[in-house]
């Protein structure tokens, strides 16, 4: 009897060290088929340029190809969710934005929450939004615009990319800061926006670098200023927003998460990945262009990030005293 449990024992601890090295083997193999990396928004704005450029170089380092998928609607929400609910098996991941920061608090009734559902990755970079208006505004300052608002009630309309993206919030603080007052015209994205602002028939955006600067040093449309605390080497001759209303402070955040059960194993490897693909010249030269330095960081550390990012757009949204239900 005793050596017949002994030998179910043995039989036992055999499966298990099958099943530990059938788990490591995966984890070291992956990725062994294609990886869908949602996107928020369509074609064309900030995220999409974004995850296209990471996207592609992490197909080139990791043998399969990441498919950008673009899944826009409720301001981002729709394509977080979506990730939210994927298996945790590293086949599913998300451009990780500014709106998922704000709309922990902007929106009253969300099916996740995204500190808890979403397991940080790896960060991309930080950028500046750029306070942006229409060929047909004759505002050449923000000053100017403060006035020209002020002078035309109920006029000017605001784009934005979407209820509760940095885009958005970017626009309600500086409403809230500066006193004038505009119409918010919220889109699915960024391109559409942009369109809608060459055609002359939204006024300004507060869109984020990566999907305005071809615009504006193409000349299409006029920059008036840059929402960080300080000017950009990308746009050294705009100002800064805090430059006329003191106190004024904005950027993007951008990263990769996945669903929160995802093996460890896979996060790390795809944070290697990802942190190698920022080192790689091309793609800084590129992230600086758009607009912000590569930031490379722990998974731990992209997580602080969101936390911290999370808690600064939540004092926005209330200052601004806004909600979504």
């Amino acid at each position: 009897m005793a050596s017949r449990r002994a030998a179910i024992g043995l039989v036992a601890m055999g499966l298990s060290v099958l099943a530990w090295s059938t788990g490591g083997a995966s984890a070291l193999d992956y990725p062994t088929r294609p990886v869908r990396f949602v996107v928020g928004y369509p074609a064309g704005g900030a995220t999409d340029i974004i995850a296209r450029l990471i996207g592609q170089k992490l197909s080139e380092r990791m043998g399969q190809q990441f498919i950008i998928e673009n899944k826009p609607g409720a301001g981002n929400n729709i394509g977080t969710e979506s990730v939210v609910n994927a298996a945790p098996d590293g086949y599913t991941v998300l451009l990780v934005n500014p709106a998922n920061f704000v709309n922990a608090s902007l929106y009253a009734n969300l099916n996740f929450n995204f500190i808890r559902d979403i397991a940080p990755v790896a960060s991309f970079n930080r950028v500046p939004n750029v306070m942006t208006v229409a060929p047909g505004v004759p505002a050449k300052t923000v000053a100017e615009f403060i006035a020209y608002v002020k002078d035309n009630p109920g006029k000017v309309n605001m784009a934005s990319s979407g209820n509760g993206t940095s885009v958005h919030l970017s626009g309600e603080l500086f409403m809230a800061m500066s006193g004038a007052q505009m119409l918010h015209v919220p889109y699915k994205g960024a391109a559409p926006a942009i369109t809608d602002l060459l055609g002359d028939r939204v006024q300004v955006i507060f869109d984020n670098m990566p999907s305005i600067i071809g615009h504006i040093k193409g000349g299409a449309l006029r920059a008036l200023a840059v929402t960080t605390a300080t000017r950009s080497p990308e746009l050294p001759d705009v100002p800064t927003v805090a430059e006329t209303v003191p106190g004024y402070e904005a950027s993007a955040l951008f990263g990769m998460g996945a669903p929160k059960k995802t093996p460890p194993e896979i996060i790390a490897k795809l944070n290697q990945a990802i942190n190698a693909v920022l080192a790689d010249p091309e793609v800084k030269k590129r992230l600086i262009e758009l607009g912000g330095d590569p930031l490379i960081s722990t998974p731990e550390a992209f997580g602080e990030m969101i936390a911290a990012e999370t808690e600064k757009w939540e004092k926005v949204v209330k200052f601004a005293g806004l909600r979504i239900d």
